[in-house]
Protein backbone atom coordinates (compact mmCIF):
# COMPACT_ATOMS: atom_id res chain seq x y z
CA UNK A 1 0.00 0.00 0.00
CA UNK A 2 2.84 2.50 0.35
CA UNK A 3 2.48 5.25 -2.02
CA UNK A 4 -1.03 5.24 -2.16
CA UNK A 5 -2.84 8.63 -1.12
CA UNK A 6 -6.07 9.64 -1.23
CA UNK A 7 -8.26 12.90 -0.71
CA UNK A 8 -10.99 13.14 1.42
CA UNK A 9 -13.68 15.74 1.80
CA UNK A 10 -15.64 16.45 4.76
CA UNK A 11 -17.85 18.87 6.17
CA UNK A 12 -17.21 20.44 9.50
CA UNK A 13 -20.21 19.96 11.19
CA UNK A 14 -19.92 15.89 9.95
CA UNK A 15 -16.65 15.89 11.00
CA UNK A 16 -17.52 17.58 14.53
CA UNK A 17 -19.37 13.99 14.76
CA UNK A 18 -16.96 11.40 14.02
CA UNK A 19 -16.38 9.14 16.33
CA UNK A 20 -12.91 8.45 17.73
CA UNK A 21 -13.04 4.73 15.72
CA UNK A 22 -12.72 7.14 12.64
CA UNK A 23 -9.61 9.28 13.78
CA UNK A 24 -7.91 6.10 14.81
CA UNK A 25 -8.58 4.69 11.17
CA UNK A 26 -7.00 7.73 9.62
CA UNK A 27 -4.49 6.89 12.07
CA UNK A 28 -3.67 3.31 10.97
CA UNK A 29 -4.23 4.09 7.52
CA UNK A 30 -1.14 6.18 7.79
CA UNK A 31 0.91 4.06 9.85
CA UNK A 32 0.47 1.62 7.05
CA UNK A 33 1.87 3.80 4.15
CA UNK A 34 -1.51 5.37 2.95
CA UNK A 35 -1.30 8.94 2.41
CA UNK A 36 -4.44 10.56 3.11
CA UNK A 37 -4.95 14.55 2.92
CA UNK A 38 -8.75 16.04 4.24
CA UNK A 39 -9.99 19.19 2.42
CA UNK A 40 -12.77 20.17 5.03
CA UNK A 41 -15.70 22.99 4.71
CA UNK A 42 -17.60 24.42 7.57
CA UNK A 43 -21.01 25.90 6.57
CA UNK A 44 -23.35 25.76 9.59
CA UNK A 45 -20.78 26.91 11.67
CA UNK A 46 -19.79 30.23 9.52
CA UNK A 47 -23.84 30.82 9.56
CA UNK A 48 -23.66 30.33 13.14
CA UNK A 49 -20.46 32.92 13.66
CA UNK A 50 -22.13 35.15 11.49
CA UNK A 51 -25.36 35.41 13.51
CA UNK A 52 -23.45 35.90 17.15
CA UNK A 53 -21.50 38.43 15.57
CA UNK A 54 -24.95 40.40 13.51
CA UNK A 55 -23.29 39.60 10.25
CA UNK A 56 -26.29 39.45 7.62
CA UNK A 57 -25.55 36.82 5.09
CA UNK A 58 -27.90 35.16 2.41
CA UNK A 59 -26.88 32.64 -0.43
CA UNK A 60 -27.41 32.53 -4.24
CA UNK A 61 -27.89 29.08 -5.83
CA UNK A 62 -25.78 27.48 -2.83
CA UNK A 63 -22.97 29.79 -2.48
CA UNK A 64 -23.19 32.31 0.57
CA UNK A 65 -22.51 35.91 -0.88
CA UNK A 66 -19.09 36.97 0.45
CA UNK A 67 -18.10 40.83 1.43
CA UNK A 68 -15.35 41.49 3.39
CA UNK A 69 -16.88 41.24 6.90
CA UNK A 70 -17.72 37.58 5.89
CA UNK A 71 -14.99 37.05 4.70
CA UNK A 72 -12.75 37.48 7.82
CA UNK A 73 -15.67 35.08 9.67
CA UNK A 74 -15.39 32.31 6.73
CA UNK A 75 -11.47 32.57 7.40
CA UNK A 76 -11.80 32.93 11.01
CA UNK A 77 -14.30 29.80 11.09
CA UNK A 78 -12.37 27.56 8.74
CA UNK A 79 -9.03 28.56 8.80
CA UNK A 80 -8.90 28.94 12.70
CA UNK A 81 -11.59 26.98 14.72
CA UNK A 82 -12.43 23.85 12.49
CA UNK A 83 -9.08 23.44 11.27
CA UNK A 84 -7.47 23.29 14.30
CA UNK A 85 -10.23 20.90 16.08
CA UNK A 86 -9.93 18.81 13.30
CA UNK A 87 -5.52 18.88 13.40
CA UNK A 88 -6.28 18.16 17.49
CA UNK A 89 -8.32 15.54 16.93
CA UNK A 90 -6.32 13.49 14.82
CA UNK A 91 -3.36 14.38 17.23
CA UNK A 92 -5.57 13.15 20.12
CA UNK A 93 -5.89 9.72 18.33
CA UNK A 94 -2.18 9.48 17.78
CA UNK A 95 -1.50 10.55 14.38
CA UNK A 96 0.48 13.67 12.89
CA UNK A 97 -2.14 16.40 11.29
CA UNK A 98 -0.47 19.49 9.80
CA UNK A 99 -3.49 22.35 9.19
CA UNK A 100 -3.54 24.85 6.57
CA UNK A 101 -5.49 27.10 4.25
CA UNK A 102 -5.16 27.68 0.83
CA UNK A 103 -3.80 30.86 2.09
CA UNK A 104 -0.89 29.53 3.10
CA UNK A 105 1.91 29.52 1.03
CA UNK A 106 -0.53 30.49 -1.85
CA UNK A 107 -1.37 26.51 -1.60
CA UNK A 108 -4.56 27.05 -3.75
CA UNK A 109 -4.72 30.23 -6.30
CA UNK A 110 -8.29 31.43 -7.15
CA UNK A 111 -10.03 33.77 -9.16
CA UNK A 112 -13.46 35.38 -8.81
CA UNK A 113 -16.38 33.07 -9.95
CA UNK A 114 -18.48 34.49 -13.19
CA UNK A 115 -20.90 35.88 -11.08
CA UNK A 116 -18.65 37.58 -9.04
CA UNK A 117 -20.99 41.17 -9.27
CA UNK A 118 -23.93 39.34 -7.39
CA UNK A 119 -22.01 37.30 -4.90
CA UNK A 120 -18.78 38.66 -4.32
CA UNK A 121 -15.40 37.34 -2.91
CA UNK A 122 -16.34 33.71 -4.35
CA UNK A 123 -13.52 31.79 -5.81
CA UNK A 124 -12.82 29.47 -8.47
CA UNK A 125 -9.66 27.65 -8.13
CA UNK A 126 -6.95 28.54 -10.79
CA UNK A 127 -4.44 26.46 -9.31
CA UNK A 128 -3.12 23.86 -6.71
CA UNK A 129 0.47 23.94 -5.32
CA UNK A 130 0.73 20.13 -4.68
CA UNK A 131 4.68 20.74 -3.89
CA UNK A 132 3.29 22.50 -0.72
CA UNK A 133 1.36 18.77 -0.08
CA UNK A 134 3.85 16.48 -1.03
CA UNK A 135 6.22 18.19 1.48
CA UNK A 136 3.69 17.80 3.97
CA UNK A 137 3.02 14.37 3.24
CA UNK A 138 6.52 13.58 2.77
CA UNK A 139 7.06 14.90 6.72
CA UNK A 140 4.52 11.90 7.94
CA UNK A 141 2.40 14.79 8.33
CA UNK A 142 -1.34 14.66 6.96
CA UNK A 143 -1.86 17.42 5.48
CA UNK A 144 -5.34 18.91 6.63
CA UNK A 145 -6.68 21.89 3.98
CA UNK A 146 -9.22 24.82 4.94
CA UNK A 147 -11.18 25.98 1.07
CA UNK A 148 -9.79 29.96 1.16
CA UNK A 149 -8.27 30.96 -2.46
CA UNK A 150 -5.57 33.62 -2.96
CA UNK A 151 -4.86 35.35 -5.65
CA UNK A 152 -1.86 37.12 -7.07
CA UNK A 153 -2.79 40.57 -5.40
CA UNK A 154 -3.55 39.38 -2.35
CA UNK A 155 -7.20 38.82 -2.33
CA UNK A 156 -9.07 36.57 -0.77
CA UNK A 157 -11.77 34.24 -1.82
CA UNK A 158 -14.33 31.62 -0.06
CA UNK A 159 -14.27 28.52 -2.03
CA UNK A 160 -16.76 25.74 -2.10
CA UNK A 161 -15.04 23.01 -0.40
CA UNK A 162 -16.34 20.24 -2.57
CA UNK A 163 -14.65 22.62 -5.39
CA UNK A 164 -11.46 22.86 -3.95
CA UNK A 165 -11.28 19.12 -2.55
CA UNK A 166 -11.60 18.41 -6.32
CA UNK A 167 -9.04 20.34 -7.25
CA UNK A 168 -6.46 19.51 -4.68
CA UNK A 169 -7.27 15.39 -5.56
CA UNK A 170 -6.55 16.56 -9.37
CA UNK A 171 -3.74 18.35 -8.69
CA UNK A 172 -1.94 15.58 -6.69
CA UNK A 173 -2.77 13.48 -9.73
CA UNK A 174 -5.13 11.47 -7.61
CA UNK A 175 -8.09 9.91 -9.26
CA UNK A 176 -10.69 8.97 -6.66
CA UNK A 177 -11.66 10.51 -4.40
CA UNK A 178 -13.86 9.86 -0.91
CA UNK A 179 -16.62 12.12 0.51
CA UNK A 180 -17.40 11.25 3.87
CA UNK A 181 -21.31 12.27 4.79
CA UNK A 182 -23.59 10.85 7.44
CA UNK A 183 -25.37 8.80 5.41
CA UNK A 184 -24.45 5.56 3.84
CA UNK A 185 -24.68 6.17 0.16
CA UNK A 186 -27.17 6.88 -2.04
CA UNK A 187 -30.31 5.27 -1.30
CA UNK A 188 -32.67 3.72 -4.02
CA UNK A 189 -35.97 2.11 -3.15
CA UNK A 190 -35.78 -1.67 -4.50
CA UNK A 191 -38.79 -4.14 -4.06
CA UNK A 192 -40.14 -1.22 -1.57
CA UNK A 193 -36.45 -1.68 0.49
CA UNK A 194 -34.05 1.22 0.88
CA UNK A 195 -30.61 -0.17 -0.62
CA UNK A 196 -27.30 1.92 -1.11
CA UNK A 197 -26.87 2.11 -4.65
CA UNK A 198 -22.97 0.87 -5.44
CA UNK A 199 -22.36 2.42 -8.28
CA UNK A 200 -24.35 5.56 -10.34
CA UNK A 201 -23.19 8.17 -13.32
CA UNK A 202 -23.75 12.18 -12.93
CA UNK A 203 -26.81 11.17 -15.54
CA UNK A 204 -28.25 8.67 -13.48
CA UNK A 205 -28.16 11.03 -10.52
CA UNK A 206 -30.16 13.78 -12.52
CA UNK A 207 -33.02 11.84 -13.96
CA UNK A 208 -32.67 10.75 -10.04
CA UNK A 209 -33.43 14.68 -9.24
CA UNK A 210 -35.81 14.93 -11.45
CA UNK A 211 -38.03 11.69 -10.89
CA UNK A 212 -38.03 12.84 -7.21
CA UNK A 213 -35.82 9.34 -6.36
CA UNK A 214 -33.37 11.79 -4.79
CA UNK A 215 -34.79 14.23 -2.69
CA UNK A 216 -34.65 16.63 0.04
CA UNK A 217 -31.31 16.71 1.98
CA UNK A 218 -30.05 14.38 -0.21
CA UNK A 219 -29.87 17.05 -3.15
CA UNK A 220 -26.74 19.10 -2.08
CA UNK A 221 -25.03 16.12 -0.47
CA UNK A 222 -24.81 14.52 -4.30
CA UNK A 223 -24.61 17.62 -6.23
CA UNK A 224 -21.82 18.34 -4.17
CA UNK A 225 -19.65 14.99 -4.63
CA UNK A 226 -20.51 15.53 -8.49
CA UNK A 227 -18.23 18.61 -8.08
CA UNK A 228 -15.36 16.90 -6.93
CA UNK A 229 -15.13 15.40 -10.43
CA UNK A 230 -13.26 17.42 -12.08
CA UNK A 231 -9.77 17.37 -13.69
CA UNK A 232 -8.11 13.72 -13.00
CA UNK A 233 -10.44 12.78 -10.50
CA UNK A 234 -12.71 10.29 -12.13
CA UNK A 235 -14.54 8.83 -9.29
CA UNK A 236 -16.27 9.84 -6.18
CA UNK A 237 -17.52 7.66 -3.54
CA UNK A 238 -20.02 8.87 -0.78
CA UNK A 239 -19.63 7.04 2.97
CA UNK A 240 -21.02 7.41 6.12
CA UNK A 241 -17.96 8.26 8.62
CA UNK A 242 -20.04 6.78 11.28
CA UNK A 243 -19.69 3.14 9.48
CA UNK A 244 -16.59 0.61 11.42
CA UNK A 245 -13.77 0.12 9.03
CA UNK A 246 -15.23 2.71 6.42
CA UNK A 247 -12.11 4.19 5.49
CA UNK A 248 -10.08 1.03 5.28
CA UNK A 249 -12.68 -0.19 3.26
CA UNK A 250 -13.01 3.10 0.79
CA UNK A 251 -9.45 3.12 0.10
CA UNK A 252 -8.20 -0.71 -0.03
CA UNK A 253 -11.46 -2.36 -1.57
CA UNK A 254 -14.16 -1.02 -2.92
CA UNK A 255 -17.70 -2.06 -2.12
CA UNK A 256 -18.68 0.40 0.23
CA UNK A 257 -20.66 3.68 -0.30
CA UNK A 258 -21.80 4.45 -3.33
CA UNK A 259 -19.16 5.45 -6.24
CA UNK A 260 -20.74 8.23 -8.39
CA UNK A 261 -18.58 8.62 -11.89
CA UNK A 262 -18.79 10.39 -15.34
CA UNK A 263 -20.89 9.13 -17.40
Amino acid sequence: MANVRFVMKCGGSTLAALPDEFFGELRELQQSGVKPVIVHGGGPAISETLTKLGIETEFVNGLRKTNDAVLDVVEMVLAGRINKEIVRKIGLNGAQALGLSGVDGGLIQARPVANAAEIGFVGDVTDVKADIIEGIMGMDYMPVIAPIGIDAAGQRYNINADTAAGAVASHLGVERMIVVTDVPGILKTVDGEKRVLPAVTVEEIEAMIASGEIYGGMIPKVRAAIQCIQGRVREVVIVSGQEPGVLTRAVREGGVGTSIVQS
